[in-house]
């Protein structure tokens, strides 16, 4: 390692801190706005570079063996806190900036060792130089994707990814620091080189596979609508032709009862003529659709796909209560409310595959609780219907629709829950409903929270 005077050891820590907030303040999100994070991450400098200084001059060979881990170690700690990405994604980060770190802090010695014989400002101006160079190139070319990235990195990245990432990065690290190698030589410069460019590669390979995953999933939740629209416009046709045939049998019906109702008429028998209309009237209420609720597109869509489970000799029970005005758009209710009714039938049908003698239900709740919509779905399933990291599986819900709600749910500040409770699968979910402009004075004067109980 290179020595000089404490006011050197002071410019190169300086350097080295500055390198390092800077490399990892484009990669990561901050937690806080441009001048607050500037004034923390100043404030927390000071803190550090005194010590060290005082360090530098009470045990100096200590201090060159321990000063960069320790240093960095500190500031993991504090960069988590001033970063707001989630702690794996922030782990990842912080093990990307410290490889970034070892290139300019072991190329600056070996460069200076090397060719300038030692020399502090040539090992300085070489640190300088590359921080620049790769700032230059986070900043232009790999910012925007490494940030769009962390979307990716946070829903995919496990443990044992994050393990041999870390121990890929210090095995290279720990190789070039080797005490045991003396020569300082261009061969050995190559040696450096070489072994930056194989982890550098590794983390590249990480980076692709991750993007890779996370797009595959995009593509997964691009199909899943496209499926979502296909099965919503087959119940559309549905609806459509139920209404022709409909209209055909009230037309052919109504010549037959204007008929009778003539004939009545001219043979003068009034009384058998109101016990004819009387029949008339409940017959026509018998074959009145089912009216569910006030809200004519939650309507339309329940009772279309309630027909579909009958006709699947599924037993439907539906307790729902909403008013006509709900300032939830009908396009987001309709993505929620058909991907789990859609969902619970592809159940209930699986289970008669399985086991054709079982009973299999629905049972819906739909209902508002002042400022919150509780929805509810329980459904017959599998007994082996697996929910992994609180989302069921595809292949347990027919690949439709779950991505879908979860997006939904989350525009609305909702809270959600999928469960297998032994055979019966839950959905429950609470979504936060909009205020409308003529209701904000009555809701401030009321939170109106709705629990988890309210779904229970």
């Amino acid at each position: 390692m290179l020595g000089g005077s404490i006011y050197v050891a002071f410019f190169r820590l300086v350097l080295n801190l500055a390198g390092t907030i800077l490399l990892f303040s484009l990669m990561s999100e901050p937690r806080y706005c441009p001048k607050k994070t500037a004034v923390c991450y100043g404030g927390f400098s000071v803190a550090v570079i005194v010590p060290a200084c005082i360090w530098y001059m009470v045990d100096w060979s200590s201090y060159v063996r321990l000063i960069t881990f320790v240093l960095y170690m500190c500031f993991c700690l504090f960069a988590v806190f001033m970063s707001r990405d989630p702690i794996y994604l922030a782990v990842y980060k912080l093990a990307l900036n410290f490889y970034l770190l070892a290139v300019f802090l072991i190329g600056g010695i070996e460069v200076s060792m090397i060719f300038f014989d030692g020399n502090v400002w040539a090992d300085i101006a070489t640190r300088a130089v590359l921080i620049v160079g790769m700032a230059f190139f986070i900043d232009r070319k790999i910012k925007d994707s490494i940030r769009g990235f962390g979307y990716y990195v946070e829903n995919e990245l496990d443990r044992f990814s994050v393990g041999v990432m870390i121990f890929s990065i210090l095995s290279g690290i720990g190789f070039i620091l080797n005490p045991n190698i003396k020569e300082r030589t261009p061969y050995r410069l190559f040696q450096i080189a070489m072994n930056f460019f194989l982890t550098g590669a590794l983390q590249l390979l990480v980076f692709r596979l991750y993007l890779h995953i996370g797009k595959e999933k995009e593509y997964q939740k691009e199909n899943q609508l496209m499926q979502m629209n296909h099965r919503l416009l087959e119940r559309n046709m549905e609806l459509m032709e139920e209404s022709v045939e409909s209209g055909r049998r009230i037309r052919h019906d109504a010549r037959h009862h204007n008929a009778v109702i003539a004939e009545y008429a001219r043979r003068g028998q009034n009384e058998e003529l109101l016990q004819y209309l009387e029949e008339y009237d409940r017959e026509m209420d018998v074959h009145t659709a089912e009216r569910i609720c006030a809200n004519t597109t939650v309507n339309n869509l329940l009772s279309a796909y309630t027909r579909k489970a009958r006709k699947e000799q599924i037993h439907v029970t539906l307790d729902v209560e909403l008013g006509g005005s709900l300032t939830i758009p009908n396009i987001d209710l309709v993505t929620i409310l058909a991907n789990a009714y859609e969902n619970a039938i592809y159940g209930c049908i699986e289970v008669k595959k399985q086991s054709p003698g079982r009973e299999c239900f629905i049972h819906l709740i739909l209902k508002r609780k002042k400022n919150k919509l509780v929805i509810s779905c329980q459904n017959t399933c599998r007994i082996e219907t697996e929910v992994k990291n609180g989302l069921p599986k595809p292949e347990s819900t027919g690949g439709i629709g779950v991505l879908s709600i979860i997006k939904t749910a989350e525009n609305f500040q909702g809270d959600y829950e999928f469960k297998n409770d032994n055979g019966v699968f839950v959905f429950r979910m609470i979504l936060r409903i909009p205020a409308a402009k003529e209701d904000e004075t009555e809701q401030k004067g009321g939170t109106g929270d709705v629990s988890d109980s309210a779904l229970r």
